[in-house]
């Protein structure tokens, strides 16, 4: 299992918050932040970016993931989710791109406060489709 003490939940929830300032999200008005805790101790951060082909917009947690992997990361440990009244989970295709680097923890956290759900991204998406299974 993976053990995170309070404070370190709460300083990736304070990071992700962090993010989400940044978003770029004039559609949906739905700003997200997320915080990938890398396994070498380093923090990516990112915001949602939306674009006019709603297909092309990119979530926070995948924008994280990919400023992470331009770093050389491979393996994580956790990540936060900041947005909305309510902690929402990462969407499916986020939680694919994430189980391609194995289980984590994933914390969902609201915009701002210290609100929170802890998941195991395995319970997030059971039987994932992955190359090492």
């Amino acid at each position: 299992g993976i053990f995170m003490t309070e404070s370190e939940i709460l300083k990736l929830v304070e990071l992700a918050q962090k993010a989400r300032l940044y978003s770029y999200s004039p559609y949906s008005g739905f700003a997200v932040g997320a915080a990938l805790l890398a396994e070498s101790g380093k923090i990516y951060t990112g915001a949602n970016c939306e674009n006019a082909s709603f297909g092309a917009t990119i979530c926070a947690e995948r924008a994280a993931l990919a400023s992470a992997i331009s770093a050389g990361e491979r393996c994580f440990t956790a990540i936060a989710v900041a947005a909305g009244d309510k902690p929402v989970t990462p969407c499916g295709i986020c939680r694919q791109t994430l189980a391609e680097f194995g289980d984590m923890a994933v914390i969902c956290a609201t915009a701002e406060g210290n609100e929170y759900k802890l998941f195991f991204l395995s319970s997030l998406l059971p039987e994932a489709f992955t190359s090492y299974k």
